[in-house]
């Protein structure tokens, strides 16, 4: 489903170049689900951006779902987010002038699908929000806005969902059950899941741990 070669990213810093990525090389199969831990500034949330097709690489190719990311134009790598790919953030980007499910409903719309409200409406009572579609983001719990977002990530039914930290800004028990969601989507839907997290426990769920270092990806053991 995704495979990342050679892939190496860099910035103009003051200091000069700076690498973040160096010749990165990743395989994720479908259906599987893979966690990406690693300190702050290692890299991790830059890779996850480029395995969406969000980021640029300086150096290697992404492919996702058979395409050659470096292939398509911004409107190319857009229309395969649209119809592949759900995310799901830290701090939840819920846009705060639309209710919940107009939230979830949006990827649908812009997607053109007819049946976007029914859709939004059947995923909300999915993550358990079936009373809260008419509630603005600030009306709602953090660990209910983050489930909105998980509710419009998997709204289109993508093949592959990048989450980048979804329990960072939520507190232990809240974080527990979002995990529960996610991985019970995940089973369900047979999703391929791509997450970046600090939480060892979370980490321990999925099929794969990888550890980021310096731009660098290697495999951790089970214990």
């Amino acid at each position: 489903m995704i495979r990342a070669r050679g892939l190496g990213k860099e910035v103009a810093s003051p200091e000069g170049r700076l690498v973040i990525l160096e010749n990165l090389e990743l395989q994720v199969q479908a259906g599987e689900s893979v966690a990406i831990l690693g300190a702050s500034g290692s890299g991790k949330s830059t890779l996850l951006g480029l395995l969406a097709g969000l980021d640029r690489p300086t150096a290697g190719r992404v492919d996702l779902a058979g395409v050659d990311l470096g292939s398509l134009d911004e409107d190319g790598c857009a229309r395969l987010r649209a119809d592949r790919v759900g995310f799901v953030f830290q701090s939840f980007q819920l846009l705060p002038a639309l209710t919940a499910i107009e939230n979830v409903m949006l990827p649908l719309e812009l997607a053109g699908r007819a049946s976007a409200h029914s859709d939004a409406c059947g995923v909300m009572a999915r993550v358990g929000l079936e009373q809260r579609l008419e509630h603005y983001p600030s009306q709602l719990s953090g660990g209910e806005q983050q489930r909105v977002a998980i509710a419009r990530a998997f709204a289109a039914g993508p093949d592959v969902l990048f989450a980048d930290e979804p329990t960072g800004n939520l507190d232990q028990v809240t974080g527990h059950r979002i995990a529960d969601l996610l991985f019970e989507l995940n089973r369900e839907s047979g999703t391929t899941l791509v997450l970046v997290t600090h939480d060892p426990e979370l980490a321990e769920r999925c099929d794969r741990r990888l550890h980021m270092e310096a731009g660098h990806l290697s495999e951790l053991a089970d214990v």
